[in-house]
């Protein structure tokens, strides 16, 4: 999570002098109890030249989905002290795509499939490592006549550099020796067949999203995780990442809702009780670099201001559920080294519209499994560098599941061609999100791919326009060998139909409402 709750102590100190002593005491004694078992360490001298590196304890009080509170203490290692080379060489760990998580859910909705959650319990501790790693003894908890012995690290663990990459390794093997498929889409989609139907597994980390249809072979697979891991069965998924998952059985929907999160959000920085707007960036916004501070007395009223926070916060809502304020975030965000007071205006106007658009949530129903995109570009819409806007989002079923708003990485000299940039960058997307479709064995054929440009759509299908469009960077042509082998279908959209237009400018009132209900966001 992005936010944590007050209460929390910052120390082994603190959480022995507050009123929660005795439940700290007893997640403390709970971490250890679930170190020994796992065989993370054994206490050993120290080898001359060898540095032992520190650690701390960290608390946390975990919300549950029912309301009931969770203390929470780990063992954390100061990986910052490890040295390259002798601690740690590799360190890149993946994790499962958000585009991933909302396309696995509108197939679990489509089909009517069951959805469990799973969390490993000390995941990072699974991982062996490959290095000679020393540790000191735990804050508290030094073994009595034993206290100048350190830990040598057999397991990995919370904080040091390559504990997720041996995590993941480990688990990576588990799955496919148990013949599940590594999707090359994505890396952290596990794919079995497995009698008439399949079983996809999603991880994210610690957390895992298990689909499929027959209830008896997900419970299979359970049991299977957990006699190599110690896991944490969560029944049907409730959230994942801050995300609430909710599910109607007679309506057949399931949805995906951050309206707790959002109003936390609201909460740190004070607009709980804003008076609400109804657009994300209303249109006498025009945002530029000449806005930023010029007098002492401006640099230091932003220096008070939690500029990028607020922008991080609001970025985690619209890359999970938000389509709709993903134009704004990208327009506030260009000016987060140099912020003025007219950005933190628009930052303020973002988060009242978010103010009375808590609810708003992306609703996957029982529908027909088809992909379909819509693509726009707002010409020369940046005031500092005239660079356009690419705009686009891809439905599965009707509802969102990848969308996109960024300036273009050139500058384009005509609308044709901002489009034409438009049209290339996300046929990148549908190639890659029909991959992975068919991974799971949802073949796609011929998908459209929705533009309101009709000279970009001549364009792409034929290059008769040369003497206007020779300087037109090579990659930019990749869309017509994809026309030419029927991969995808480039179809005319009315430009009052057309959601990605909320993804390129500020639209009106009636406009968004439009756009919103037509990628599923309700």
């Amino acid at each position: 999570m992005l936010l944590t709750d007050a209460g929390e102590p910052e120390c082994y100190d603190e959480a022995y002098q507050g009123k929660d002593a005795s439940k700290w005491e007893l997640a403390m004694k709970d971490e250890m109890k679930s170190l020994i078992s796992n065989q993370t360490w054994e206490l050993a001298k120290l080898p001359e030249g060898k540095k032992a590196l520190q650690n701390k304890w960290v608390f946390r009080i975990k919300e549950e989905h029912d309301g009931s509170k969770r203390y929470k203490a780990q063992l954390v290692v100061k990986g910052f002290q490890q040295i390259e080379g002798i601690d740690y060489s590799e360190i890149f760990s993946p994790v499962v795509k958000l585009t991933t998580i909302r396309l696995v859910l509108s197939i679990v909705a489509a089909k009517g499939l069951y959805l469990e959650q799973l969390d490993v319990k000390t995941a990072f501790l699974h991982g062996d490592l490959e290095e000679e790693i020393y540790m000191q003894q735990p804050e508290g908890f030094a073994e009595d006549g034993k206290e100048e012995l350190v830990c040598r690290l057999t397991k990995s663990l919370y904080g040091l550099k390559q504990a997720p990459r041996q995590w993941y390794k480990k688990f990576d093997g588990f799955m496919q020796g148990n013949g599940y498929f590594r999707c090359n889409a994505d890396h952290c989609c596990y794919f079995k067949k497995v009698k008439s139907s399949f079983i996809i597994l999603l991880l994210y980390v610690d957390d895992m999203l298990v689909a499929g249809a027959d209830l008896e072979e997900i419970n299979n697979l359970k049991k299977q995780l957990s006699s190599e891991f110690e896991m944490k069965d969560l029944g049907a998924a409730k959230q994942i990442l801050g995300m609430r998952i909710s599910r109607d059985e007679q309506e057949g929907t399931l949805k995906l809702s951050q309206a707790e999160y959002v109003r936390k959000v609201l909460q740190r920085f004070s607009m709980g009780d804003a008076k609400s707007v109804r657009t994300p960036l209303a249109s006498h916004f025009r945002l530029s670099k000449e806005q930023s501070p010029k007098t002492e007395e401006e640099k230091d009223f932003m220096a008070k201001v939690p500029y990028a926070s607020a922008i991080g916060s609001l970025m985690y809502a619209m890359t999970c559920t938000r389509p709709d304020i993903s134009h704004a975030v990208g327009v506030v965000s260009r000016y987060m080294s140099n912020p003025g007071k007219p950005h933190w205006e628009a930052v303020k106007w973002i988060l009242r519209y978010l103010r009375g658009t808590t609810e708003r949530c992306l609703t996957f129903r029982r529908d027909e499994l088809k992909l379909e995109g819509y693509v726009d570009s707002d010409f020369a819409g940046e005031v500092d560098h005239r660079r356009s806007t690419t705009g686009y989002v891809f439905t599965m079923a009707s509802t969102a599941i990848s969308w996109i708003s960024q300036l273009q990485k050139i500058v384009t000299i005509s609308t044709t061609e901002a489009e034409y940039v438009a049209v290339t960058e996300s046929s990148k997307e549908l190639i890659w999100l029909q991959g992975l479709l068919a991974e799971l064995g949802f073949d796609q054929v011929m998908n459209v791919l929705h533009s309101d440009s009709q000279s970009a759509i001549h364009l792409a299908k034929n290059s008769a326009f040369h003497s206007r469009t020779k300087h037109i960077d090579l990659r930019y042509h990749f869309i017509r060998s994809l026309i030419e082998e029927g991969v995808l279908k480039l179809v005319k959209i009315a430009g009052s139909k057309n959601p990605a237009d909320m993804l390129t400018k500020p639209v009106t009132t009636e406009k968004l409402e439009l756009c919103a209900a037509s990628v599923g966001l309700q």
